[in-house]
């Protein structure tokens, strides 16, 4: 095992190096200057999208706006929103909370762009059903020429997809907050009973397809946000006074970098290595510019690709912007990150437990729970949908057996190896996308001028 560790941290670390942060961060900005902040501009109109002011069933595609986001932030809103947050806090202290906002805010831009993309450029799979996702945005919009960049995508889609992390991390809660706290021994077997138990329960949803993996991500998604934002609401009330100082630090420490280890420089020193791990951990959150919540948007009912584009767009703001900054400041306030030496999920667990002795941990618990069952629906939407790509629309189910057996190997396996993996997947899915969102951004800029300019004359006509 600490031979498989070492591997797959070098794995990470090369696919994690500067070229991969130019890609993602640079490339975002450049999406974010060249559309002139256009996210920003037009949240508003992103809401009334949202809502289904403009849904039409008769669209062709799968799935309402809503569906899709839901879908969307099922995967994200999961263990990169508290094991994730955690993780970057206990190695970069509370600064790499502000570069996980930059990756969000640069993931705006990008997620408009991928996700317009994604219906403008919607192919055919083997069955002839629409699909979209940046594999068909690369082939339908570069050409066929750029057909190994989209094979390249959905290798480590599928690979990016398996739910190691999140089965992980729930294994781990498990133990930390319900087994050994009540005397219970942790062991191979008991990993083995939680495993059976997600296999069992998952494997009822995500047999269904995306319909139903979408019905159920659209009432658990908000009801798990709801639940979730008002239990760290009650840890910052009952720490209230900490907070401005805490927030305050995370700019200060951003730019200090004075609680991240010296012995991991990158670009010359501590403050690029604090960067490269808030921007990493960003990306485990909010998955902009990775790919994966293109092929759910990808699936919506619509014919105006820049609706979906604009309600992609909102991904980030929720789960980094607002999810990630209460985790992070919940962790912050309640001193846990200095006085454990917890990190994932069981650090935000030690929050709760700091802020509501005797029940807090059980709370954070069930949120965990939805959390991370939520995210085990849609990464296998996802995988099956690289798998459909790659050897046909009739053989994608193959893949769930695939999924459901990495559930096994999740629950028993050391949370740095699942990490790692993550990590180094994730980077070699982002290098296709962004390469192919950056050459096809003049024509989603071109698209989006032509839908608000439709928008305003169809406003000056009601008057």
């Amino acid at each position: 095992m600490e031979q498989l560790n070492t591997i797959l941290a070098k794995f990470s670390s090369l696919a994690w190096g500067l070229p991969l942060l130019i890609l993602l961060i640079g490339g975002g900005l450049y999406l974010l200057i060249r559309s002139r902040f256009l996210p920003f501009r037009h949240i508003g109109h992103a809401v009334n999208v949202l809502r289904g002011r403009f849904d039409d069933p008769n669209d062709p595609g799968e799935i309402s706006h809503f569906q899709a986001l839901t879908t969307a932030l099922s995967s994200t809103i999961g263990m990169g929103n508290i094991a994730g947050v955690a993780l970057a806090i206990a190695v970069g202290g509370p600064g790499a909370m502000f570069w996980m906002w930059v990756s969000a805010v640069v993931g705006m831009a990008t997620k408009f762009f991928t996700s317009t993309l994604s219906i403008m450029y919607r192919g055919k799979d083997s069955n002839g059903e629409i699909q979209g996702g940046p594999m068909y945005f690369i082939t339908e919009g570069l050409g066929k020429n750029w057909k190994p960049l989209a094979i390249m995508f959905s290798i480590f889609g599928m690979l990016g997809a398996l739910p190691v992390v999140n089965v992980n991390q729930l294994k781990q809660a498990v133990n930390d907050i319900v087994l050994v706290p009540n005397g219970v021994e942790v062991s191979l077997g008991s990993n083995l009973i939680i495993a059976a138990i997600l296999v069992i329960f998952t494997s009822m949803i995500i047999l269904g397809g995306l319909k139903r993996i979408s019905n159920w991500a659209s009432k658990m998604v908000p009801s798990m946000l709801i639940l979730y934002f008002v239990l760290v609401l009650v840890i910052l009330g009952i720490n209230i006074t900490e907070v401005p100082k805490y927030f305050m630090m995370i700019f200060t420490d951003a730019f200090a970098a004075d609680y991240f280890p010296s012995d991991k420089p990158f670009l010359g020193g501590v403050l690029g290595a604090l960067i490269l791990h808030g921007i990493k951990r960003g990306a485990f959150s909010n998955e902009a510019g990775l790919g994966t919540a293109p092929m759910a948007h990808g699936a919506t009912k619509t014919n105006e690709p820049v609706r979906e584009g604009l309600v992609a767009m909102l991904g980030p703001v929720i789960d980094t912007l607002i999810v990630c900054t209460l985790t992070a400041l919940a962790i912050l306030v309640t001193d846990v990150w200095q006085t454990t030496s917890d990190n994932g999920v069981t650090l935000t667990a030690a929050a709760f437990q700091e802020a509501m002795p005797g029940f807090g941990q059980y709370l954070l618990m069930i949120c965990v729970f939805f959390f991370s069952v939520s995210s085990l629906f849609s990464y296998a939407y996802y995988g099956t949908k690289c798998m459909s790509f790659l050897i046909g629309a009739n053989r994608k189910h193959y893949y769930n057996y695939i999924y459901i057996a990495s559930i096994v190997l999740a629950a028993t396996t050391d949370f740095k190896a699942m990490i790692n993996f993550i990590d180094g997947v994730f980077a070699f899915m982002a290098i296709p996308t962004m390469i192919a969102t950056i050459i096809l951004a003049p024509k989603a800029i071109t698209e989006a001028k032509r839908y608000f300019n439709q928008l305003k004359q169809t406003k000056n006509e009601g008057k």
